[in-house]
């Protein structure tokens, strides 16, 4: 009896260290998804899981989704939303002026039945003799990407909704107000991807769940003109206007309009826009309901004249390779500042942790800017600031094509040799974004006294 008890006795001990030992285990496969400390300790990062499940029921039909405030929704679990208030206060406050441009493009077999843009091909040199040095071909996701980097979240589709959920985590973290969606019009896409507008609905409920707004980013299509231009601008309004997440910006004369970016706004030449942005114009777009803060893409000097003869309210320089262009050389954006001043129009700089699309453009290297562990990144956020940026754009939070993305990427070995954050975690581009936007706000408060 004693012999069975001593037995029975080391059987238990063992089964017990043998928990012990998985536990452990399985615990060191778990990245390390919060740095912040105690102060933010909630996980950036959901299950990734299919529609259906319980605790995104809410969020996995968009044709369910109405602008309405998720507490104000009657299929909405109010736990969830208790649990989603809580986690926002373990958040820096959002800080409104800046914004973060965000790609929609992505899917995956499971979301969309395909890989999408995770599959982006290989392009090539525009000098047939150079191209002929390069490879060709697409990359063949889930282990080999069109992308320098590998995202934390994987090959991911952004129809997911817990993908959303987790980017809406990810920019609170960072202390980031607004994100503005790269968009098409209902039915357009990019040349490699699908059409995305029907996803809008969706971000802008989870949006508004962790109290981030929401603007666009126009994309040229095929057709773009002043009359287009505003049809969707009327579409955008009727469609989305409403939301509480969609973002409205304060003028000087204290309206709050919707604010517009327009990507290369100088493919349609000054008469042309200022049929749409002239007051004086019997086909403009002001002091209508469709009104709102339109912002051209200075790359090129000389487009600084026809912007301000064009009628838009402001400037952005979007490229996140320092020398690039002229505007997105920093050492010009003291200059842009004045001129914008001159002029009565908003300066957005855009800022980015760095340049690479080799993954892309296998040709494409003079154009790369090395991430410096984080130093490129803050050298351009200390410039925007010390040019006196309105609002501060950041390229990008997920353009993993061309590596200026923020969103948490991990290192990864297969047989394509990725890039990583090391030796910081993850989350170091939203750690330093979140710095900086402290830092934003109080010049600008230094500013306004």
């Amino acid at each position: 009896m004693a012999r069975f008890r001593r037995k029975s006795c080391c059987t238990f001990i063992g089964l017990v260290l043998l928990i012990f030992i998985v536990t452990v285990v399985l615990k060191s496969f778990t990245p390390e998804y919060s740095p912040f400390g105690s102060i933010f300790g909630l996980e950036l990062f959901p299950n990734i899981k299919g529609p259906g499940k319980n605790d995104i029921q809410m969020l996995s039909n968009i044709d369910s989704v109405v602008p309405e405030a998720l507490n104000n929704m009657n299929d909405v679990d109010s736990e969830r939303v208790k649990n989603v208030e809580a986690a926002l206060r373990q958040f820096p406050a959002p800080n409104y002026n800046i914004h973060a441009f965000y790609y929609t493009w992505y899917g995956n077999t499971q979301f969309d039945g395909k890989y999408i843009h995770w599959d982006h091909p290989l392009l090539p040199h525009w000098d047939s003799k150079v191209a002929a040095g390069y490879p060709r071909g697409r990359h063949s996701p889930p282990d080999d990407i069109g992308a320098n980097f590998y995202p934390a979240l994987g090959a991911y589709s952004s129809r997911d909704p817990s993908v959303i959920e987790a980017h809406m985590k990810q920019l609170r973290a960072g202390a980031i107000g607004v994100l503005a969606v790269s968009w098409y019009p209902p039915g357009m896409k990019d040349e490699n991807g699908e059409p995305t507008d029907d996803i809008v609905p969706l971000i802008l409920e989870v949006a508004h769940a962790y109290h981030v707004k929401v603007a666009f980013h126009i994309e040229p299509y095929t057709g773009r003109d002043e009359t287009s231009m505003f049809n969707n601008v009327k579409y955008i309004i009727e469609k989305y206007g409403e939301h509480p997440a969609f973002y409205r910006h304060r003028t000087n004369t204290g309206k709050f309009l919707p604010l517009f970016y327009v990507y290369d706004s100088y493919l349609l030449n000054s008469e042309q826009w200022a049929k749409l942005l002239k007051h004086t114009k019997s086909s403009s777009i002001r002091d209508t309901p469709y009104d709102g803060i339109f912002i051209a893409l200075l790359v090129e000097e000389k487009h600084k004249r026809d912007i301000v003869t064009a009628g838009f309210d402001g400037v952005y320089t979007y490229f996140a390779t320092n020398g690039f262009s002229y505007g997105s050389t920093q050492r010009n954006w003291e200059s842009i500042k004045t001129f914008c001043e001159d002029n009565n129009l908003l300066f957005i700089p855009s800022v980015g942790p760095g340049y690479i699309d080799t993954s892309i453009r296998p040709w494409n290297f003079q154009n790369t800017r090395n991430r410096i562990n984080g130093k490129y990144y803050e050298m351009a956020l200390s410039a925007a600031l010390e040019a006196g940026a309105d609002i501060i754009s950041i390229t990008s939070f997920n353009e993993w094509h061309e590596g200026t993305q923020i969103e948490m990427a991990i290192p990864k070995t297969s047989q394509t040799v990725y890039l990583d954050y090391l030796p910081h975690k993850p989350v170091v581009y939203l750690e330093v974004t979140r710095k900086w936007a402290a830092i934003f706000s109080n010049e600008r408060k230094r500013r306004l006294e």
